[in-house]
């Protein structure tokens, strides 16, 4: 009985696939360490792959370029080679690899030259993809250790075949032919065992083909028949393009054009050459347009900016820092690329520019942004864009409100492009054991999604694979598929039953909410406790002013090694190099701007000056007979102290800047719960001002001490006037911050939540942000409930037993071995 079509397909791979892998083993083993295997293997089966598709019209292309020069034609004509050729790419010399090998004698140096004049010959689209490959060098390297002409009559055997059309070997048996879907798997299978074998991130290159199937069925099957007549697809992150192939595929397979004749143009960019070449000639080999994929950083430059796109499919790189994208990204401090930056309103509803831009050792959301920049509009009678793009766990929580995720997140949701987020089972890609989820985005929803979210847990959706492939230990089934696609298409609610878990009490199945677009989002406020300070210029106090702040443990140090010598400017500039010295050997962890600090004699001379002054007012206060307090005095209450302080620099002429005194006073004060609240400010409000402050905050006057604004008569100031209202200092180290539902009260639960448990805390109503995330843990967390007692124990005794069954084996087998010992 023969193998069904699909089955003999994957035994033509492979065995290809093993055909190549022995190449390098019995070829390379001894010219390249393992890890480089690849330089040479990758580019031959794209070079042999091109080279077989070029074959039958070998002889029309040099017919052509005869004509071209008898013609005496100025320049090539490109297109007519192209014509000759039947594909995109030509190569106008006179060699094929079966005819260098055929010549070829045992003068490697003559076969190389040979192979030059023959890739010298492609047409430009494919030289680059030579260039990225480095092949020329590669070719040069094995010539000189002699395994060249060995490489070469492997990939040229005529047992053989990397033409899509079917051939007779020299056994009379038939070789099946390789499709180009068939070539795609065999260059990323490659690219995954390479990879493998290097322990690199296969991950990068390759998404698993069950995956992208599904990703495919996600955005096109909700348009079914009503796909346009000229589609383009775009992928930012592409890698050997798999994406874009398949959604070809799917299109050409599941959706066929009866009536028309529909075009399908595929665009990519991808920044690794290995992989972009792998990509480009790929699009070559499947007769589209390879100037649609672009080599270089997405981030970095907008390869295809004006353009837009009908779907989007991606698998960005996660976890990856952009850093070295952010001078093209950044102007300054600022964000100086359209692409990552969105219009946003705060909470009292003034639209401003934000920035859209993730912490930058992550730029996966930046993928998803330059995806959201190159959607179609819809009012000119468009259908929208769909993106379907997969990202890992941190693009749904990372990130506090008012940050770049959270802009991200918000910016998509209140503008309701955010269709459904997918979760998937652990262990599904190659090069990572972690939950992964596809997002799908639409800015053209029907009706009975627009406002809304859906969410499906398809965590538990696999089948395990018989053999580990990297992290990836299971995959989905076309079950899985299609539970999930429908899942999606009906919009449906689907909540776990209790028949839905296992006998561990994990559950299976799928599951599905739906939410609507507010539902994600939340307001962050501050709330504030007052400062309550105790002080006293106590010697050890005042010692801290030596040093400032921002380094003042490098300085404590350096000082206890060197030092009033610090203050000797000419101990200072002469032993320069030696403080520097030390500086770096001290492992500080300072910035190059607090070095900078720490070794200028002004930062060591002003702090001397600052302690002076210090001393200076410790002397005044106690010189002063008519005042009550003297420099031992604890003071409890900071508002007196500070004032005292002030009048002294006043009455002193000490000429302090109001930084400088905020030090001083800093230095020898300190929180304590049982000080008097820290003023920071009286202020006496007009009653338009009044009126404003009221609308700003949303609240009422009688409220007004709930925003930390209390009226001066209530907190006993003396003669206090209408409209006067104190201000405290807040505690930094005492403050909180509340996460608040979008739409509720932030007054309300201030009263609720807060008050009742911490009385004189206050809102910090301008303090406000507004945030998004989605927690899947929240929203489909099944409670387990605790074995027994009588379970536990039981297990425990089963296991003492087979740890005693153990050891009595392993004293056994020791015995024994003693024995036969003694015997011998």
């Amino acid at each position: 009985m023969s193998q069904p079509a699909h089955k003999q397909l994957q035994t033509v791979h492979n065995k290809l696939i093993a055909f190549i892998w022995s190449i390098a083993d019995d070829y390379l083993r001894d010219v390249y360490v393992r890890g480089k295997y690849r330089d040479v293997i990758l580019p031959m089966v794209v070079l042999r792959r091109l080279d077989s598709l070029l074959e039958p019209t070998k002889d029309k292309v040099l017919e052509e370029v005869a004509f071209q020069k008898e013609s005496n034609f100025d320049e090539v004509d490109e297109d007519g080679l192209k014509d000759a050729s039947g594909y995109v790419f030509y190569n106008t010399s006179k060699w094929t690899l079966k005819l260098l090998r055929e010549t070829a004698s045992n003068n490697q140096q003559i076969l190389l030259a040979n192979l030059e004049e023959y890739l010298h010959g492609y047409s430009d689209n494919v030289k680059e993809i030579i260039q990225c490959f480095d092949l020329f060098a590669q070719f040069k390297h094995m010539a000189s250790k002699q395994v060249l002409l060995g490489v070469l009559e492997q990939f040229v055997s005529p047992y053989r075949n990397f033409s899509p059309n079917d051939k007779i070997d020299p056994d009379g048996n038939k070789i099946q032919g390789l499709s180009n879907l068939g070539m795609g798997y065999v260059f990323e299978e490659l690219i995954r065992k390479f990879n493998e074998e290097n322990n690199e991130e296969a991950g990068e290159h390759f998404t698993p083909r069950e995956v992208i199937e599904l990703m495919t069925h996600l955005i096109f099957d909700p348009l079914q028949g009503n796909l346009p007549p000229s589609i383009t697809v775009y992928d930012p992150a592409c890698g050997s393009g798999g994406m874009l192939t398949e959604s070809q595929n799917f299109i050409i397979e599941k959706y066929p054009s009866t009536d028309y004749e529909r075009s399908i143009y595929l665009y990519g960019k991808e920044i690794n050459d290995e992989t972009y070449a792998i990509c480009k000639s790929d699009m070559m080999i499947k007769g589209n347009n390879p100037e649609n994929i672009k080599v270089g950083s997405t981030l970095s430059a907008n390869s295809f900016a004006g353009k837009h796109f009908d779907y989007m499919l991606s698998n960005p790189p996660y976890g990856k820092s952009w850093s070295n994208d952010k001078k093209d990204i950044m102007d300054g401090k600022e964000v100086g690329d359209s692409r990552f930056t969105v219009e946003l309103a705060d909470y009292w509803g003034t639209v401003s520019t934000e920035a859209a831009t993730p912490r930058s050792s992550d730029g996966q959301l930046l993928f998803l942004m330059e995806m959201v920049d190159k959607m179609k509009a819809t009012d000119s009678g468009s259908q929208g864009s769909r993106i379907a793009s997969v990202h890992n766990g941190s693009s749904l929580f990372t990130g506090d409100a008012g940050s770049g995720e959270s802009n991200i997140r918000r910016y998509i949701i209140e503008n309701d492009y955010l269709e459904a987020i997918i979760q998937m089972p652990n262990n599904l890609f190659y090069n990572t054991g972690i939950t992964t989820y596809i997002w799908l985005l639409s800015n053209n929803k029907p009706k009975s999604r627009q406002g809304k979210v859906q969410l499906i847990d398809a965590s538990q959706m696999y089948r395990k694979l018989r053999k580990n492939l990297g992290d990836k230990n299971c995959e989905f089934s076309p079950t899985d598929i299609k539970a999930i696609t429908q899942t999606y298409l009906d919009m449906a609610t689907i909540e776990r039953q209790p028949d839905d878990f296992n006998e561990k009490g994990d559950p299976i199945g799928i599951a599905s909410q739906i939410f609507d677009n507010q539902d994600f989002g939340y307001y962050k406020v501050n709330i504030e406790r007052p400062d309550r300070r105790h002080a006293q210029m106590r010697d050890e106090l005042l010692e801290s002013l030596r040093f400032d702040n921002q380094v003042s443990d490098a300085m404590s140090q350096l000082y206890d090694e060197f030092g009033d010598e610090l203050y000797d400017k000419a101990f200072f500039t002469s032993q320069k190099e030696v403080l520097k010295e030390w500086a770096e050997k001290e492992d500080f962890g300072l910035s190059a701007n607090q070095r900078k600090k720490l070794l200028d004699f002004k930062t060591w001379q002003s702090q001397l000056a600052i302690l002076g002054y210090a001393t200076s007012i410790r002397q005044a206060i106690n010189d002063d007979i008519s005042n009550e307090y003297s420099d031992d005095t604890l003071y409890t209450d900071f508002n007196v102290f500070t004032d005292l302080v002030k009048s002294i620099v006043k009455a002193n002429g000490i000429k302090l800047k109001a930084n400088e005194l905020k030090q001083i006073l800093d230095a020898v004060s300190w929180y304590d719960e049982t000080g008097a609240k820290v003023i920071k400010s009286i202020s006496t409000f007009k009653p338009e001002k009044l009126e404003d402050l009221t609308a700003h905050l949303g609240c009422s006057i009688d409220e007004l001490a709930d925003y930390g604004y209390y009226p001066a008569a209530s907190v006993g100031i003396k003669n206090a006037k209408p409209n006067q209202y104190v201000i405290y200092e807040s505690s930094a180290d005492l403050r909180d911050s509340e996460s608040i539902a979008l739409g509720d009260s932030i007054h309300k639960y201030y009263l609720d939540e807060v008050k009742p448990h911490v009385d004189e805390a206050w809102i910090d109503g301008d303090s406000v942000k507004i945030g998004y995330e989605i927690s899947f843990n929240k929203y489909f967390y099944q409670h387990k409930p605790l074995r027994s007692l009588t379970e536990v124990a039981n297990e425990l005794v089963e296991l003492e037993q087979q740890a005693d069954g153990l050891i009595a084996q392993i004293l056994s087998a020791q015995t024994l071995s003693n024995s036969s010992s003694v015997e011998g």
